[in-house]
């Protein structure tokens, strides 16, 4: 692997917030691609438009990052609910992102659902295959991040919708290939995270939980903003793959 995207998720604030502050600011011009809250998890309008006008001043792609209706949990708890109502909701939430990008002169590059929406999507076929049909109306060339070998990956594959895997830096992988789901991560090793993806990018190998090498493949790394020394993580990962002559640069 000689180039890889360095994704992350942005605008996960709620309220007096800007994009000009704090670590979202820091991180923007470090990243290739971005994930940007559409309100039902996090953010709102205010902040929407200033992440979308961040990212186009440091020439980073954008994408939407739909998730469950749940600003009091972060999107991070299941919520059950038919499947057309959730596609639906995710509808609602691209195409606010939509209008705003229309704003900023910028076309989006992705979508991406947050937390507990994504793994829901990775397990549940009819879910996935209602969402990947919907794209298909909509837009059949908006990449969909996903994770290798899921209901989504599988079905977008069936159908023709472009993908973009990921790779979880800050987040652990069990034995079926699948992230461990946590609402929590605790500090982590700037110097470990960077090693960690180094070794995918070029050996395509993670270890596991359970003590195991698997085999993983990917096109794009994500570094979650809210993972606790996230800048430091993002820093030392991009330069260590610059270092090995990996670039940084959005899915082509």
């Amino acid at each position: 692997m000689n180039q890889v995207d360095l994704n992350s998720d942005m605008g996960e604030g709620f309220g007096a917030w800007s994009a000009g502050d704090g670590v979202d600011a820091q991180i923007m011009p470090l990243i290739s691609s971005a994930n940007i809250a559409t309100g039902f998890h996090a953010g709102d309008p205010n902040i929407m438009r200033r992440t979308v006008a961040a990212a186009k001043q440091h020439g980073v792609k954008i994408g939407a990052h739909p998730g469950f209706r749940d600003l009091v949990g972060f999107g991070r708890r299941h919520i059950n609910a038919p499947a057309e109502e959730l596609i639906n909701d995710m509808l609602y939430q691209l195409g606010a992102l939509r209008e705003f990008a229309r704003l900023e002169g910028v076309q989006l590059q992705h979508i991406k659902p947050h937390g507990a929406l994504y793994m829901h999507l990775a397990r549940d076929e009819v879910s996935a295959r209602l969402f990947v049909e919907t794209l298909q109306q909509l837009d059949p060339q908006l990449m969909l991040f996903c994770m290798d070998g899921s209901a989504t990956w599988r079905v977008a594959q069936e159908l023709g919708q472009p993908t973009v895997r990921e790779f979880y830096a800050d987040r652990d992988y069990d034995n079926s290939g699948s992230i461990v789901f946590t609402r929590q991560v605790g500090a982590l090793d700037p110097q470990q995270v960077a090693d960690k993806v180094l070794r995918a990018c070029k050996d395509g190998r993670v270890r596991t939980v359970e003590g195991d090498d698997i085999a993983i493949a990917f096109d794009s790394v994500c570094i979650h903003s809210d993972t606790p020394g996230a800048l430091s993580l993002i820093e030392s990962t991009r330069k260590r793959l610059l270092g090995a002559g990996i670039a940084v640069a959005a899915p082509r």
